[in-house]
């Protein structure tokens, strides 16, 4: 559901360089890996940047955007979420379009890169476009603590991975090698302690939204 929306919205507006998100479902925790809806959003060429957490003034626009959308559609005196929907697309417009900005321009006026990224996006294109490579490359840049549970293993991506029974209680390390597509699990002192395929992660799986392993 997220994606088709977000589907909709770059065929309209086109790819932007980056997206700026919140924490939690669907983007994933700031710190951790990130979720599926991520790593696709990364694979069509988009960068992403998290807000770190409990620092809503790290999205200021956004934030006043809503407490406008808020005063101007007032949602309490809607009686279906189809009227709604129509108060907030006539808002969205005429707070683009038509409301004054600067020098007596509207916000589409002073930014005409508002209308389109310049980046084209189409849906039938989506396979040729998504690319693999720039998901690994992100996520080799992680470095994710984890504590070995009383198994000895850690969960990635909801599924169990074997670190052995005498690390029990401890922080370790996660790193992704894009190379051979492995997880790389080390003790704070640097040492490796084991490597374990990463078979969750593949440009199929990823495409799907599928990347979350059984323990």
């Amino acid at each position: 559901m997220v994606r088709e929306q977000l589907r909709l919205a770059l065929c309209r507006w086109g790819l932007p360089v980056r997206l700026r998100v919140d924490n939690g479902a669907p983007w994933g925790s700031w710190g951790d890996f990130p979720t599926a809806l991520a790593l696709w959003v990364i694979g069509l060429g988009v960068g992403m940047h998290w807000n770190h957490p409990r620092s809503p003034e790290e999205n200021g626009v956004v934030e006043r955007s809503q407490g406008t959308s808020d005063r101007w559609c007032e949602p309490w005196t809607c009686v279906t979420p189809q009227e709604l929907q129509a108060r907030l697309d006539r808002m969205d417009r005429l707070y683009r379009e038509t409301y004054p900005y600067r020098e007596r321009k509207s916000r589409m006026e002073f930014y005409p890169g508002l209308a389109h990224s310049g980046r084209s996006y189409d849906v039938a294109q989506e396979p040729g476009l998504w690319d693999w490579s720039r998901v690994a490359e992100h996520l080799s840049t992680y470095v994710v603590t984890r504590r070995v549970d009383r198994g000895g293993s850690v969960s990635l991506y909801d599924k169990s991975h074997y670190v052995g029974k005498m690390h029990q209680g401890k922080i370790v390390f996660v790193m992704y090698d894009p190379d051979l597509n492995e997880w790389m699990i080390s003790d704070r002192e640097g040492r490796q302690l084991r490597r374990r395929p990463a078979d969750q992660l593949s440009r199929e799986r990823v495409m799907d939204l599928n990347i979350r392993g059984r323990h």
